[in-house]
């Protein structure tokens, strides 16, 4: 795993979060969830994590999939 980088929710994220991650991410963002992104690499593909619960990724057909932690 490589580790990216950290975003406060609601700001710009930087630009090394992939294009394809953007709209989930703002997708996300709308519920009103507040703290902040890890952006890690892991396969070659980048996964978002919200520490309010919540992680966006790249599926291996390329689609972001967001969706909630589970236990």
């Amino acid at each position: 795993m490589q580790l990216g980088t950290r975003w406060a929710a609601g700001s710009e994220a930087p630009a090394s979060v992939p294009a394809s991650l953007r709209p989930a991410i703002a997708a996300v963002e709308a519920k009103g969830l507040t703290g902040h992104w890890t952006l890690t690499w892991l396969e070659g593909r980048a996964i978002a994590e919200l520490d309010a619960g919540w992680e966006v990724f790249q599926a291996a057909s390329g689609e972001a999939v967001a969706r909630p932690f589970t236990d």
